[in-house]
């Protein structure tokens, strides 16, 4: 079983729209190979949007913990707000926890109880271990919701992290772990992966165990710069990667700078998919690219994109 991971710099070089075409392609064209589909975009989940699933299954996402008091234990000394290094702990005398606290102002107010900022709260529990009444404990926090559904191109595993949350990184490995465990359970060859942007966590979590990375890079100077980025890190974990150019014919030089970057490393460039308004209209559509307008320049494109990335696998 092989992951292949689809990873961009920057948001909005059209990774998405790559990994919903090749899900297509998986599926229906002359190269098929069974496929499970991974949203590894847990912050702004998208992939659902043009493959539109029917969700069969759906569990709450539990992430960090958030500082909760008793106040019957608590002596109002204050060394909790002291110690707080993220200010997520007040009282009711500064108005922006007294909103927090609104429907219990009776409790409240004339008081220094402490009040806990649930948003601003990292978690780290330096209140716990300081609170001489031993008045505070960590709880469990909801932080988002995962869900398995069936595609017109196969089962999907995506999530939603809920806002001002953290944690994606374990939600992205949850999201992964699910969608790798169904493809070796039925013996399907390829996990499709639609990766984060950027180099964070949640990247890290989706690049990891994967077989090949294929980095969508758009010929600008953020995407040329971020692009590089990318690669220092599935360099770094040890993962093969490619590289195709989106909307390469919008800057030509831009384009020539990144082929010429990756022929200096080393890293192989598997194609140039044009600037094309049928992409923008499969989206409106809520279908890929490959299949509203399979004979579409960009939809040549990412099919011979498709050709070399199989044939890089090793899956058919």
């Amino acid at each position: 079983m092989k992951q292949l991971v689809i990873l961009s710099g920057k948001g909005g070089t059209g990774k998405t729209s790559v990994t919903a075409a090749f899900a297509h392609l998986a599926a229906e064209s002359d190269l098929p190979v069974r496929t499970v589909l991974a949203d590894a975009d847990v912050d702004a989940a998208n992939l659902e949007l043009v493959l539109t699933p029917e969700m069969e299954h759906r569990e709450d996402f539990w992430g960090g913990q958030v500082a909760e008091i008793d106040l019957d234990l608590c002596s109002e000394c204050g060394i909790c707000i002291d110690v707080c290094r993220f200010d997520a702990l007040g009282t009711a005398a500064q108005s922006g926890f007294r909103r927090l606290v609104a429907d219990q102002l009776d409790v409240y107010l004339d008081t220094d109880l402490p009040i806990v900022d649930p948003i601003a709260c990292d978690g780290c529990a330096a209140c716990v271990y300081q609170c001489p009444d031993d008045a505070i404990t960590m709880q469990p926090q909801l932080a988002g919701e995962w869900f398995r559904s069936q595609s017109r191109y196969g089962t999907l595993f995506h999530a939603a992290l809920r806002p001002a949350q953290e944690n994606s990184g374990k939600l992205v490995t949850l999201v992964k772990q699910y969608a790798r465990l169904l493809a070796m359970d039925n013996d399907i060859p390829l996990v499709l992966v639609d990766g984060p942007p950027g180099i964070g966590c949640p990247v890290i979590s989706a690049v990891s165990g994967a077989s090949l990375a294929l980095i969508v890079a758009e010929p600008t100077a953020a995407g040329v710069h971020d692009m590089r980025r990318v690669l220092q890190t599935t360099d770094h974990f040890g993962v093969q990667a490619m590289v195709c150019i989106n909307k390469a014919d919008i800057y030509p030089e831009g384009a020539a700078e990144i082929e010429a970057f990756c022929h200096e490393q080393g890293i192989e460039v598997v194609g140039r998919i044009p600037f094309d308004l049928n992409v923008t209209e499969a989206m409106v559509q809520a279908q890929p690219v490959t299949a509203f307008a399979p004979d579409s320049p960009a939809s040549k494109a990412i099919r011979a994109v498709w050709r070399r990335v199989v044939e890089a696998l090793e899956i058919v």
